[in-house]
């Protein structure tokens, strides 16, 4: 039987830190979307909050190693605006 030994990296590297905390009526939303963002980026992102009571708060959370470059990333869609993800979403749709 083969052994199922791995290396476990023992360094806070990839702790999940927060991005992104709201607990706005919109809070649902905005985490999704900054969740989506993030995942179409390649960076790995998780989505915490009870969908079930959307008062509380909601968050994103990603890899602490990848923190500044994910804020970066969103930092960067927010410049862009909504113009700059409707053409995006074009291009990738006519496969350019």
């Amino acid at each position: 039987m083969p052994s199922d030994s791995f290396e476990v990296d023992p360094s806070h590297d990839l702790d999940m830190v927060t991005l992104f905390s709201s607990s706005n009526h919109d809070a649902e939303m905005e985490a999704n979307s900054i969740h989506a963002l993030l995942e179409a980026n390649g960076f790995p992102s998780i989505v915490i909050g009870p969908a079930q009571i959307p008062s509380l708060e909601f968050q994103v959370q990603v890899p602490r190693a990848l923190l500044e470059e994910a804020r970066h990333v969103v930092e960067q869609a927010k410049e862009a605006g909504p113009a700059a993800a409707l053409e995006a979403e074009r291009a990738t749709e006519e496969g350019t």
